[in-house]
């Protein structure tokens, strides 16, 4: 992975060029959505010091050292001049405050994603492997109450306190998706996307699904949580990429 062209005063250096590679390949893959949606990362040990990126700047333009250390403890934070947005703020900082096992937090609006978040019934039924994945694995919020200022991101957060759920499913917002690090939180949102898009192009034929046992599905989440090092190297090859593109991500 690159670690190049380290900047002065840039703490957390190869996690900022982690943050930033995801943020370029979300605008590759259409998953972003124009200068809104936020990806944090927790640095510290209680995870309440992260970074972010920075107000209203395209996915597809965010290098390393745009990135924000933040405070979730911090009152002041929206007085900054560098601010950031009002509801990155809202809704990952009270993740961060008041979910310490979930270090990174990547909300996006992705189109299948959110569609699935439309219907009255969001459950991602277990229709394949990838379905299979996220089976038991997120929770569905049916009460959003507007944009994700504090109250709204407050009463998102504390839905997430088992560590098993890695995914919210906010009903008629997009997704949440949690992670340990930046590479098995950017590999769940691409999967649980991928995922989305599936099921919803299986309802649109209409036809009956070939829907797997809980036993089957339960099998399959627990073995793809234990497969060895899909997301690291996921990552690993998508900077590699970039960096053969000449990108200036890890700048």
């Amino acid at each position: 992975m690159s670690v190049t062209k380290l900047k002065p005063n840039m703490d957390h250096w190869q996690e900022r060029v982690e943050l930033a590679a995801c943020f370029r390949w979300t605008a590759r893959l259409n998953f972003h959505e124009a200068v809104a949606n936020h990806f944090s990362l927790a640095v510290n040990e209680d995870g309440t010091q992260f970074l972010m990126n920075p107000n209203q700047k395209h996915f597809s333009r965010i290098k390393a050292s745009d990135l924000l250390l933040l405070d979730a403890n911090d009152p002041t934070s929206m007085e900054r001049p560098d601010a950031p947005d009002p509801t990155a703020w809202g809704l990952h900082g009270s993740v961060h405050r008041r979910c310490p096992h979930h270090r990174c937090v990547m909300h996006v609006h992705s189109i299948h994603a959110t569609v699935l978040a439309s219907l009255a019934d969001s459950t991602l039924v277990p229709i394949d492997q990838n379905t299979a994945t996220f089976f038991n694995r997120y929770v569905i919020d049916d009460g959003y109450g507007g944009l994700a200022h504090e109250s709204e991101g407050e009463r998102c957060a504390a839905q997430l306190s088992d560590p098993k759920k890695k995914v919210m499913i906010m009903g008629n917002h997009g997704i949440l998706v949690m992670g340990a690090t930046v590479a098995e939180c950017f590999n769940r949102m691409y999967y649980f996307e991928r995922s989305a898009e599936t099921y919803i192009r299986a309802l649109q034929t209409g036809r009956k699904l070939r829907v797997l046992s809980d036993e089957v599905a339960e099998k399959v989440a627990s073995e793809i949580e234990s497969y060895p090092g899909q997301s690291d190297k996921h990552l690993s090859e998508l900077m590699a990429i970039l960096d053969e593109e000449g990108s200036d991500y890890a700048t």
